[in-house]
């Protein structure tokens, strides 16, 4: 990272960006320009969890190539300057790569809804299997990552 002093490098500060941002962005390679969607998600032992419709761009990409970046942005709010130039944002980020894995096990899927589920809300939840059956699961198992923050303490 070019500017070390913004690199976050604790493992447990790199668990609670995570456990504090809402949305990842998942980027696929595709023509005639990489795919990138928004997603919710859930972080839990090194693997982001996802679950979206059946089918669709994103399970085709995923079918073609399980590789993808993602970027997780904890958004803490704009600094204002006295001009254009001395305006700024304070965040905290995390970017990586890794292997994308469809789950297909129903037992396997409900238990990553409710690692999902636990990054929303503290309530259980349950799945009915009809449900389950009409919803893709996948696991993004993380080969690579960096995290940083920006502006934290002002």
């Amino acid at each position: 990272m070019r500017r070390s002093e913004k690199e976050v490098t604790q493992p447990e500060m790199i668990a609670a960006i995570f456990a504090e941002a809402t949305v990842c962005q998942l980027a696929f390679a595709d023509q005639p320009a990489p795919y990138l969607v928004s997603l919710n998600y859930a972080y839990h032992d090194g693997s982001l969890y996802f679950h979206s419709a059946i089918e669709g761009r994103k399970i085709d990409r995923i079918n073609a190539a399980q590789s993808v970046a993602f970027t997780v942005v904890r958004d803490l709010g704009i600094i204002e300057g006295g001009n254009g130039c001395n305006w700024t944002t304070r965040f905290q980020s995390v970017v990586g790569h890794g292997k994308i894995v469809l789950l297909d096990h129903l037992e396997d899927k409900r238990h990553a809804l409710d690692i999902f589920m636990r990054h929303y809300s503290e309530n259980n939840f349950t799945f009915p299997d009809s449900v389950i059956n009409k919803t893709a699961v996948f696991r993004l198992d993380i080969d690579e990552m960096t995290a940083k923050q920006s502006k934290i303490d002002e």
